[in-house]
């Protein structure tokens, strides 16, 4: 699962409501004015029409409108306000944040500027700037709930939750009747697992307003993460009855998705997770190919063009299509696919007459923008997860076969090198290289294996990528156990040789990571050892996509110590302990 796919809670990072309708309301106030000048008199006219079409939604108008305003009179600070907010809305963050210092420049009283420069930067990722703007703004407008709510979210981005919480505190004690910070309060609950707790914070937003469209989606987030997942459907559905902002209903839309997958409604669930591509969502990506998406068109005899997409682990585990896909175009068809770099070997080996290579990734807008210079002008791109709709509408459409075919000699040679003498060769990963406030609540440190790594009988070998040395140590020398490792293997830059290292291995037990979905795809059973049951799992007990595969999750989630000795238990009977 990576973390462009999961759902996320909605705090303030996606839109600054309350700092949009402020100063909406000021510029439309002093646009309405009487002024002697006759630049200024036109310039106010484009402004309001801009406004109007703004709180219609129509961005691209109101960004017009705006331009015509600041060409009118270049010196109002409104008008450059109202393009930054204009072009922010249509995914321009570049020229947007160009428009709020020019702005900024132009009336340095404006406070909202900088709730909206700090909101336009958290977007980015340029949390540090956005700190700084949010700090600002509380010291100018401390009585206003957003800079605090957004100022507590930020510092949660960054995990520092104590400060987060302490600040979200002192705002609530100061305001309790807003309920934007006792949501808030509530996502910062979340990434410490806290869900129940975080439960009854968005309870109370929605008693103090039952028709704060985020709460209801946030409470919808955490019963995604404990059950039941009814009732996570009930709370989205709740929130897409609300008006919503519309990154904020892209957002939940995006969650409703997963939900329906996790809930085994696959055929609604994958075409509903379509809207990942829309520009809203912070996790969209661009594709700089000039050719149509496939939409289930006859293949035969035409050329399309496979692009990976998210993170690595959902491209070897969406590759599980591809082979229905070479079939389509057919032998006077073309099919080209682009991967990660490190995947073409095996992505090649799997897929005779295919012709694989990279992509290259840019970036627009603090977007991803992956290029493929190579592939010409196919007929249709398609993003690889977007052929789920068409090809995995059911359970009885996954294959359940190995997908990815790994190098038969280095296997060979994998097995040679860890010589364990008909002992069961178990290869473990137990984290993802990408950990961040979001991701670090579905993952266990090793030092939570002992269990597993205490089993008599067994040959643990090393799938963990990265730099996972010190750990390895400490787990070797608190546990006694050997962890092995085959000489030379880069596990993170190597992935041939990492997935001819799982087909080796008997078994592999692994957090849900990109390691895990090599052993899977190469055929190997794999144990998922989740925090909580996850929406690959397709609303089964496994993980569909693979040939075997089995899933641990604990009963309350993250609870390691739950679930890790029913791991420990199971791989004793499996080798015999």
């Amino acid at each position: 699962m990576s973390a462009k796919q999961a759902a996320e809670p909605l705090g303030a990072r996606t839109t600054g409501v309350g700092a949009r309708a402020a100063f909406l309301a000021r510029a439309e106030k002093d646009a309405a004015a009487d002024v002697a000048s006759a630049a200024r008199r036109l310039c106010h006219r484009h402004l309001r029409k801009a406004i109007a079409a703004f709180r219609r939604t129509d961005y691209g108008k109101a960004a017009t409108l705006a331009i015509d305003a600041t060409e009118a009179d270049p010196t109002c600070g409104q008008a450059f306000h109202m393009l930054g907010l204009s072009l922010d809305n249509l995914g321009d963050m570049s020229r947007a944040i160009g428009m709020y210092e020019r702005a900024f420049q132009l009336d340095p009283a404006d406070t909202d500027l900088y709730l909206n420069l700090g909101l336009a930067a958290w977007r980015m990722g340029l949390n540090g700037v956005a700190e700084k703007f949010f700090r600002l703004y509380c010291d100018l407008a401390p009585d206003q709930p957003m800079g605090w709510n957004n100022l507590a979210g930020v510092l949660r981005d960054t995990s520092r939750f104590e400060d987060a919480i302490e600040i979200c505190r002192s705002a609530i004690y100061r305001m309790p009747e807003q309920p934007l910070l006792w949501n808030t309060m509530g996502t910062i609950l979340v990434e410490l697992s806290d869900f129940e707790q975080a439960a009854v914070f968005y309870r109370e937003a929605l008693r103090l307003d039952p028709g704060f469209g985020r709460a209801w989606h946030n409470l919808g987030y955490g019963l995604h993460h404990t059950g039941p997942l009814a009732e996570a459907m009930d709370a989205y559905e709740h929130a897409l009855a609300l008006p919503q902002e519309p990154r904020d209903r892209i957002e939940t839309l995006h969650a409703k998705a997963l939900c329906l997958i996790a809930m085994g409604r696959l055929a609604e669930g994958f075409a509903a997770y379509e809207v990942r591509h829309d520009h809203q969502h912070r996790g969209s990506m661009l594709y700089g190919i000039d050719a149509p998406f496939w939409k289930g068109e006859d293949l035969a005899g035409r050329s399309l063009l496979v692009i990976g997409e998210q993170g690595l682990g959902d491209e070897v585990m969406f590759a599980n299509t591809l082979g229905d896909l070479a079939a389509a175009v057919g032998p006077a068809g073309k099919l080209m696919v682009a991967v990660d770099s490190r995947l073409i070997p095996l992505v090649a080996r799997s897929l005779p007459g295919v012709q694989v290579g990279p992509y290259f990734v840019s970036s627009h807008n603090a977007k991803d923008l992956r290029l493929v210079p190579w592939a010409g002008k196919p007929d249709f791109i398609l993003p690889l997860g977007s052929a789920l709709p068409h090809l995995r509408g059911d359970l009885a459409r996954f294959p359940g076969t190995a997908f990815l075919t790994p190098d038969p000699a280095r296997v060979a040679a994998c097995r040679a090198e860890l010589a364990a003498g008909g002992r069961p060769v178990v290869g473990i990963c137990w984290r993802s290289m990408m950990i961040n406030a979001q991701r670090q609540k579905y993952f266990s440190a090793i030092d939570a294996w002992a269990p597993i790594l205490k089993t008599p009988g067994v040959v643990f070998v090393n799938l963990q990528y990265g730099d996972a040395a010190g750990e390895i140590a400490r787990a070797e020398a608190l546990f006694g156990v050997a962890i092995r490792s085959i000489d030379g293997l880069d596990l993170k830059q190597d992935l041939d040789g990492a997935a001819a290292l799982s087909a080796a291995c008997d078994l592999a037990i692994s957090a849900p990571t990109a390691a895990a979905a090599l052993a899977g795809a190469v055929g190997t059973e794999t144990w998922f050892l989740t925090a909580g049951p996850v929406w690959p799992q397709l609303g089964t007990d496994r993980y569909p996509w693979y040939r075997a595969s089995r899933v641990f999750s604990p009963e309350r989630f993250g609870d390691w110590s739950d679930v890790i000795p029913k791991v420990a238990a199971a791989l004793a009977e499996r080798a015999g302990a």
